[in-house]
């Protein structure tokens, strides 16, 4: 299995507390730890309003963290869980990712999907399209990248976006381009454009869903000739961690009492829903046996968030000491 690290940009209100000037410190922080340690990648949100819901809490923006990222690491991989495809004109973003990808020598991956956060979407002047536009926005602007990528120019006389001849040099250090990870699990469109386009997929991580979204991935490849095998198909977990049930409880709570200023009780207690009873969520044995069988069904990358790595490394060490070394 391979393992990514979410580091804390505040979207999660996981910065609260942290003064603002000191907040690039504790993700720079993070950022080397998981350079030195046993981590293959690193992620950030890419979202502009906090959740579970807008506040005035930071959030910071993550193609600014991704370059910040690529001139302060030596070797993770660095990714966005995922870039909104409307946030930015895609001939435009396929510029800064690969100029990301020069300034870190290679190691940019572009998480790409739709996007979703309406509050978000209408305050920044983006309207709020149909899920279809949204999703054929998606489809132009992965095009649009391939190009930009391959070629060093891109041209698309799309519904959605309309670019004639956009240079993009120097092109991304990785042959073929930067890797492309199409996240969400929509059924009928979604998974039909990963099926054409995904070096990764990301979707839900419960067994149940995660098996169900594999076999519609796989009629899609099927159905447009693309090798299904050759698609690393990988999941997000919220992770508390700790020796003892008692403990995982006390750190499942402190997350819900940090929260509870900002969010308010429903809110916060809300964000429960998120780790009880999911596979991030226990001892470090038994987070091994539950990621040991997502494994079987075909999950081999894992991207784990921590909520309280802006305050506590300890979880994040246990996981690293007790969890990573016992899966394959």
């Amino acid at each position: 299995m391979r393992f990514g690290l979410f580091v804390p940009q505040g979207w999660r209100h996981d910065l609260v507390g942290i003064d603002p000037a000191e907040q690039w410190a504790v993700m720079k922080g993070l950022a080397a730890h998981a350079d030195a340690g046993p981590w293959e990648s690193i992620w950030v949100y890419d979202h502009f309003h906090t959740v579970p819901k807008p506040t005035d809490q930071a959030t910071h923006e993550a193609w600014s963290l991704m370059a910040a990222f690529a001139a302060v690491t030596d070797r993770v991989r660095l990714g966005q869980m995922c870039t909104c495809m409307a946030y930015r004109n895609p001939a435009y973003l396929a510029k800064v990712a690969a100029t990301i990808d020069v300034i870190s020598g290679g190691r940019v991956e572009m998480g790409i999907g739709g996007g979703w956060y309406e509050h978000e979407w209408r305050a920044y002047g983006y309207g709020f399209p149909s899920a279809g536009d949204r999703l054929g926005m998606l489809d132009e602007g992965v095009q649009i990248f391939r190009q930009a990528w391959e070629n060093g120019v891109a041209t698309l006389d799309g519904k959605h976006f309309q670019v004639d001849g956009a240079i993009c040099e120097p092109r991304p250090l990785q042959p073929g381009g930067i890797p492309l990870w199409i996240a969400g699990g929509g059924e009928k469109v979604t998974l039909k454009i990963a099926a054409r386009y995904a070096d990764f997929t990301n979707f839900v991580g419960t067994p149940e869903g995660f098996t169900a979204k594999s076999e519609i991935l796989a009629r899609h490849c099927d159905a447009v000739g693309t090798d299904f095998d050759a698609i690393v198909r990988s999941a997000n977990y919220n992770v508390a961690i700790a020796p003892t049930e008692a403990e995982v409880e006390e750190k499942l709570q402190q997350m819900v009492d940090r929260l509870r200023p900002y969010v308010g009780d429903k809110r916060a207690e809300s964000q429960l829903d998120g780790y009880r009873g999911l596979p991030g969520v226990g001892t470090p044995e038994q987070i091994v046996e539950n990621l040991a069988a997502m494994a079987e069904r075909g999950m081999t990358y894992g991207i784990f968030y921590f909520p309280e790595a802006a305050y506590d490394r300890s979880g994040i060490e246990l996981f690293e000491r007790e969890v990573v070394p016992n899966l394959p």
